[in-house]
């Protein structure tokens, strides 16, 4: 799958390789970004701060975004994205622990096109972390 980046922005790190390993062994992408907070996140998305360089149209095919990020939480990272018409569109999935109902409507009002709880056990993980990336990456179709 040429081109296919997906931008995983997750601050807990082990969560993070087991969701990098899973995607990786499915084969599903080229590449996947990973990004530690908010800012990295938003930095990344709109080719601020490091990624001021990058070409503006090179944008994720996939964000995987944890709620609970340290210096801006996913949240505000997804009303950010949806904010904004050249991201407006990109499929987002929250990721998160979190089993507050709030989250998942917050998610959902705000625009998530998906919200996952992230199981705790590492093949649960890794079958949802590839099954996520299965059907986004190749069934799903994306907006022009």
């Amino acid at each position: 799958m040429s081109n296919k980046v997906i931008l995983l922005a997750e601050d807990n790190p082990d969560d993070a390789l087991l969701t990098t390993y899973a995607l990786k062994e499915s084969n599903l992408c080229n590449k996947i970004v990973h990004v530690q907070d908010g800012v990295e996140a938003l930095d990344y998305l709109f080719k601020r701060g490091p990624y001021a360089g990058d070409n503006p149209d090179e944008l994720p095919t996939l964000i995987l975004l944890d709620i609970n990020m340290p210096k801006v939480g996913g949240l505000e990272v997804l009303k950010q994205i949806r904010a904004e018409p050249h991201t407006r569109r990109l499929p987002v999935v929250m990721l998160t622990t979190s089993k507050e109902e709030q989250d998942l409507i917050t998610s959902y009002d705000l625009g998530a096109n998906s919200y996952v709880r992230k199981p705790v056990d590492f093949d649960q993980f890794t079958t949802a972390a590839r099954n996520l990336g299965m059907y986004w990456l190749l069934l799903n179709e994306l907006a022009p």
